[in-house]
């Protein structure tokens, strides 16, 4: 495609020619037309094409027409752009007489980025409810400014050939759109009409696919007659259903084993769910954001219905003090909750990942029909095959700043800027919640969420995710970086596919620690108080840490300070069981387990006597130091949560009962602090006891305290551990730097609290804004970790 020939060069001024390479996220997002639009402007001959390091132009004009195109390239670039870089260099005229776009050139090492998937445009929307436009209705309508990117591509440069769309042949209509500069669908790599792309189907056992009725039709009453679908989206399948249905709920949390673990819904729009969460300026432009991730909003504890106002049914998330919610970010989604003049159908879905708890999302179509038979009673299909799988990312507001609980769909893979160059690795992360991370350069690419690494499926999901994800960044990792838990099974990889690569290990809260200070820029030449509060991490001493507090740089830490050691009686049973951490702590801290504490009510008699034994004679009880653990312990002590069916789930609700606390109380408990050399300290880091915490919490309890308050009064007991240790680091060692890292710190109770009473200290405080607190940004800190234990070349 041509543009026509550029006027004449100014009398006397002899022309310039300029090669021009674009870097970023600048390929699939109407780069190349934007460019030729600018250069017809500027009446510069020349062309532009998509290569494996970016965009290259080369422009020939006059010298400040020559200028004026390479000033306004980042300025005024197309919506899903981001223009990393720009770099020029002059060449000789070849006196040209018009701007080309030319095919896609390969070969050569991928230097560029690709887009993460992105929601529905306003003018596709404006597409999908016109009567009059030819993709009414159409539920794969896309362009340029939104649709699915980083799920469909198989490689660099990002051209319809390198991505599922292959296969789809465009009709004439779509063909002369995609070739036509000034259309908005030039190059949109997934542009398809109902004529010529991907083809819907419902398929209800046992007649299977409903030819002749209209599938979104069909599914909408299936939905709000109860009914569990299977919906395929852009990164994998969701399970939909009718989000005010008590018993449509219900049956899907038995059937995917899901314990009380939260929902995830899907509003139409805000409207639908105000008057359920508080929903500020921040809430309100991270849920309507082209991202459009689950955003975790606090509960209004007296909502109003109005009329017409949907009511969320209990079992959507029973116990929690946030509901998650989503805005619609495909057109499918848009048909399934309803266009205007549509008949009434559900207002809000529950939208949760098609698997069972604990596997991968599911992908592959034949793979839905069998491993979610047990869950879904129909299946909302398609034959746009997904590359990748891509669960939603999760984001909440703390203090009017994103903080990102998982990062996958729509963020997936942008880079991180890294503060210093690392050689070329991989780095595996963790096995919960495991996310990993390629580095070169100064970028780190964070793959989506990949789940928990104890299900062979998700295992394999790992290895899918790594394949495509050195493919389209062109990094061929010299290292692994792996955590030092020996049992993990994300390091058991990383040793299996060494061959003859080092495989270099990192400590886990030093891992946190590093990522917080990546991602805030800093070159590691002065240290850090890094405080790491998590569940579960592998201590150097072979006992379980978790309540850490660390003097760290990238080239490695000192533990400063942790919590006292208390038997982790039965390991994972525990965890499940918080009840058996709060008599745990009770009698490491010399307290009587009487009839009259909850903890004590909740654990049967059989059970609780063969705990006795087992912490008399520490069978099967490695000692830790997990703040996450402590949680659990007064959760279940002041009668909140005694199982847990989910990860942190006795944390959550504890940081729920403290949100319902009454604002004039400001009481606090206290932990003690032995300092290193004391008769009872182990090793050379104070340690804080939280025996006085909890002999404060059963004199409370036993005086008739509310929960609410017990919960709060424990809240401001951290709040001012974390605060007496940092004070003690800053004097001993001079460093005002603390970051705030781990799982807990995704309490945005704690996390608030924490910060502002540090600040109002003078120190400066590092919380996570790009990768999760949790293990979800655990591979960002090892890459840099093991940058400064590795050569550099």
């Amino acid at each position: 495609m041509s543009a026509p020939p550029p006027s004449a060069a100014v009398a006397g001024e002899p022309p310039l020619r300029r090669r021009v390479t674009v870097r970023g996220v600048v390929q699939g997002v109407g780069f190349r037309p934007y460019l030729y639009g600018l250069a017809t402007e500027l009446a510069l001959a020349g062309h532009v094409t998509n290569t494996p390091e970016g965009v290259v132009a080369e422009v020939e004009g006059t010298a400040s027409a020559v200028a004026r195109f390479c000033d306004r390239i980042a300025a005024q670039a197309p919506p899903l752009a981001r223009v990393e870089s720009v770099h020029h260099r002059e060449m000789p005229p070849l006196g040209g007489t018009a701007f080309t776009i030319l095919t896609s050139r390969t070969g050569g090492p991928a230097r560029t980025l690709v887009s993460p998937d992105c929601a529905t445009c306003a003018d596709c929307l404006a597409e999908l409810a016109d009567p009059a436009d030819r993709r009414y209705r159409h539920p794969f309508v896309n362009c340029t400014h939104c649709g699915p990117r980083f799920t469909i591509v198989t490689g660099v440069p990002y051209d319809r050939a390198h991505t599922t769309m292959a296969g789809f042949a465009m009709c004439p209509d779509c063909a002369r759109e995609y070739a036509d500069p000034a259309d908005r669908r030039f190059h949109a790599q997934p542009v398809a009409c109902p004529a010529c792309g991907p083809r819907l189907r419902l398929l209800v056992p046992p007649s299977d696919d409903l030819t002749g009725t209209d599938p979104v039709t069909e599914a909408r009453a299936l939905l709000s007659g109860g009914a569990i679908v299977a919906v395929k989206g852009l990164g994998g399948y969701h399970l939909a259903c009718d989000a005010t249905n008590e018993e449509a709920v219900g049956r899907l949390r038995r059937r995917k084993a899901r314990g009380d673990k939260p929902f995830a819904v899907m509003a139409r729009s805000t409207a639908d769910v105000e008057h359920l969460v508080r929903l500020g300026p921040e809430e309100r432009d991270l849920i309507e954001d082209g991202v459009r991730p689950v955003v975790l909003l606090r509960r209004r504890p007296d909502p109003v219905y109005g009329a017409g106002a949907p009511q969320p049914a209990e079992a959507v998330a029973p116990g929690s003090p946030d509901l998650g919610v989503m805005l619609p970010y495909t057109p499918l989604h848009q048909l399934l909750l309803g266009l205007p003049g549509d008949p009434d159908g559900p207002r809000l879905l529950v939208m949760t990942s098609g698997n069972m708890s604990g596997e991968p999302i599911v992908t592959d179509d034949a793979e839905a029909l069998e491993r979610l038979a047990p869950l879904a009673d129909a299946w909302l299909t398609h034959d746009r095959p997904i590359h990748v799988p891509c669960d939603d990312s999760v984001v909440r507001v703390c203090d009017g700043e994103p903080l990102v609980i998982r990062r996958s769909r729509g963020y997936a893979p942008l880079p991180v800027a890294l503060p210093l160059p690392v050689r070329p690795a991989l780095a595996v992360g963790g096995d919960l919640k495991n996310a990993f991370c390629l580095g070169a350069g100064r970028r780190a690419w964070l793959s989506a969420h990949i789940g928990d690494m104890d299900d062979l499926g998700t295992q394999r999901a790992f290895e899918g995710a790594v394949a495509q994800l050195e493919s389209i960044t062109g990094v061929r990792p010299g290292i692994l970086v792996a955590d030092r838990h020996p049992g993990y099974r994300s390091a058991r990889w990383a040793e299996r596919h060494a061959a003859t690569r080092p495989v270099v290990r990192v400590q886990h809260h030093h891992a946190h620690v590093a990522a917080a200070m990546a991602e805030h820029g800093l070159d590691g030449t002065r240290p850090v108080i890094g405080v790491a509060f998590d569940g579960t991490g592998h201590g150097d001493d072979g006992a379980v840490w978790g309540g850490e507090f660390l003097l760290a740089d990238y080239d490695g830490f000192s533990r400063f300070g942790h919590l006292a050691y208390v038997p982790l009686p039965g390991g994972d049973a525990a965890v499940r069981r918080p009840y058996r951490m709060a008599l745990a702590h009770l009698r490491a801290a010399g307290i009587d387990r009487s009839d009259d504490l909850a903890c004590t009510v909740a654990c049967p008699p059989d059970e609780l006597r063969l705990l006795e034994r087992q912490l008399e004679r520490g069978l099967h009880c490695v000692p830790t130091s997990s703040m996450g653990r402590l949680f659990d312990a007064v959760s279940s002590l002041a009668g909140v949560c005694h199982r847990a069916g989910y990860e942190a789930q006795a944390a959550v609700e504890l940081e729920g009962a403290a949100l319902g606390a009454p604002s004039g109380d400001h009481c606090a408990y206290a932990f003690d602090l032995h300092a290193p050399g004391s008769a009872c300290e182990e090793g050379d880091a104070v340690r804080a006891d939280p025996a006085p915490v909890l002999a404060a919490i059963v004199a409370d309890l036993r005086a008739g305290v509310e929960s609410a308050l017990v919960a709060a009064r424990f809240h401001r007991a951290v709040t001012g551990l974390v605060h007496r240790i940092c004070v003690r680091a800053r004097e001993r060692h001079g460093l005002d730097t603390v970051a705030l890292t781990g799982g807990v710190f995704a309490n945005t109770l704690l996390s608030s609290s924490c910060a502002a009473t540090l600040r109002e200290d003078g120190f400066t405080v590092l919380r996570h804004r790009l990768v999760p607190p949790g293990d979800g940004g655990l591979a960002l800190g090892q890459l840099m970790v093991a940058a400064r234990t590795t050569p550099t070349d």
